[in-house]
């Protein structure tokens, strides 16, 4: 297989499946009373209080303590938020123990735990993550794990560090640890049961994420911060930042990522950030396959989230919370059972903790980066207005502008003190030839109700 996120199909059996289907009643054969793991987390904003707890959770399932031994947030406000609600839970994070500031991540993984989790704004994650590998820690981290091509190269190179030492990295690719997607994926991609996919299409269209107006007292770097989902250096836009669930779901069945997209898109609802509303792109799979994939960000509208349909030549597949396979004729065809824990987030964890009491290390860095970097490639198209490939984003030595182009500032800025924010409404146009496109100013949209007629 090719490595650094070639175009070969991927071994699908001896790598995605290992972290999910390959599990069938976890918890009911790990020995792991007695057992303690130390826990720290990076990023106590929503999302990290929820994995730390999701990770304790898993702990209880599998009969071992987790002890969350640190914390570690940008925002002071942050990390004492979370140290006071794990308290009210019984788990006391001493204050010498909670890390404040850009470096706080550094301090974290110079102590003794032995699970990183690692929960900030995606475009910390590639700096992140590479400090944990280099100190021996375990690792689960959300999803997308980078914002940029340069950004996912470098998480295809720390997957590879971390395997050689035998560190187990487990994603947020959550849909992969709940039962009715595997069950799916197991009949399509490992039984063939509909045979070579031909199309289908995606969706991921929701409400908005919500926005941060900024206060006057912030500086560049906390309003990024602090309104990390509107900003597409900072999430990669929601293309990146939500819609790889469901792209993920796409690789998975498929069993390989895009070699190509085309795709366009817009902003017409947003007030703050300089992301785009929506997106529509045609995704281009190895033998000539394409699909379609779109996602919206817009209140008010239709929804239908981390669902697709897929067309294979012997059947047809929705892949969804309840989904459904289907023969020639239309029949449904019977699906697994599997035992996991109810909470897919709790057995993302269920999957960390069983892989340490084996010793039997798993990692997704590359499944996950993938995906990452397949929903990058779709956002340049839609930036750009152009057919991009997956290798000018990952061979060297092409003509592409793409393969350096870095999201600004970067993570590595922001402990340099060197952030300026993107301005507020100001977002790409397609079709301006340049790399990054030029930006217009959007209007303000006008959230008066028009006056009823007389």
């Amino acid at each position: 297989m090719e490595k650094q996120g070639g175009g070969a199909r991927r071994d699908f059996l001896g790598t995605a499946v290992g972290t999910a289907a390959g599990l069938t009643i976890l918890g009911a054969t790990a020995k792991g009373q007695g057992k303690v793991f130390k826990v720290g987390l990076i990023g106590c904003g929503g999302r990290g209080g929820g994995a730390v707890r999701n990770c304790i959770e898993a702990g209880k399932t599998l009969n071992v303590e987790v002890r969350v031994a640190a914390l570690a947030d940008a925002m002071k406000d942050r990390a004492q938020g979370c140290q006071a609600g794990l308290k009210k839970d019984g788990h006391e994070v001493p204050d010498d123990r909670c890390f404040v500031g850009f470096d706080a991540y550094k301090k974290l993984c110079a102590t003794d735990v032995d699970i990183v989790l690692q929960c900030t704004a995606p475009s910390f994650r590639p700096l992140h993550i590479a400090a944990a590998v280099e100190a021996g820690k375990h690792i689960f981290m959300e999803k997308p794990v980078a914002v940029d091509a340069p950004g996912c190269r470098r998480m295809y190179a720390v997957g590879e560090a971390a395997k050689k030492k035998g560190l187990s990295v487990v994603a947020g690719t959550c849909l992969r640890h709940a039962a009715g997607y595997a069950a799916t994926h197991k009949v399509v991609a490992e039984d063939q049961a509909i045979g070579k996919i031909v199309g289908g299409a995606i969706w991921y269209c929701t409400g908005s994420l919500g926005q941060r107006e900024r206060d006057a007292n912030w500086t560049d770097a906390e309003y990024l911060v602090r309104n990390w989902v509107n900003f597409c250096c900072m999430s990669g836009d929601h293309i990146v930042e939500q819609y790889v669930h469901t792209l993920d779901m796409l690789n998975w069945h498929l069993g390989a990522h895009p070699v190509a997209a085309v795709g366009f898109g817009g902003r017409h609802r947003r007030k703050t950030g300089d992301q785009y509303d929506f997106f529509s792109n045609d995704l281009e799979y190895p033998g000539g396959v394409h699909l379609h994939g779109c996602c919206r960000q817009i209140k008010g509208c239709w929804s239908r989230a981390n669902e697709g349909e897929i067309r294979g030549e012997k059947g047809s597949c929705t892949f969804g919370g309840r989904g459904v396979v289907r023969d020639a004729e239309g029949k449904p065809l019977p699906l697994p059972e599997y035992k996991w824990h109810s909470n897919m987030y709790v057995q993302e964890h269920i999957v960390l903790l069983d892989s340490l009491l084996k010793n039997q290390p798993v990692n997704d860095t590359q499944d996950v980066t993938d995906s990452t970097l397949a929903c990058v490639l779709s956002r340049i198209s839609a930036y750009t207005g152009r057919r991009i490939t997956w290798d000018e984003l990952t061979k060297p030595g092409g003509k592409s502008e793409w393969y350096d182009y870095a999201c600004k500032p970067t993570a590595e800025d922001f402990e340099s003190g060197e952030v300026k924010a993107p301005p507020d409404d100001v977002v790409p146009v397609a079709g301006s030839g340049d790399a990054p496109p030029k930006r217009r100013p959007q209007p303000r949209p006008d959230d008066k109700k028009a006056p009823k007629k007389a």
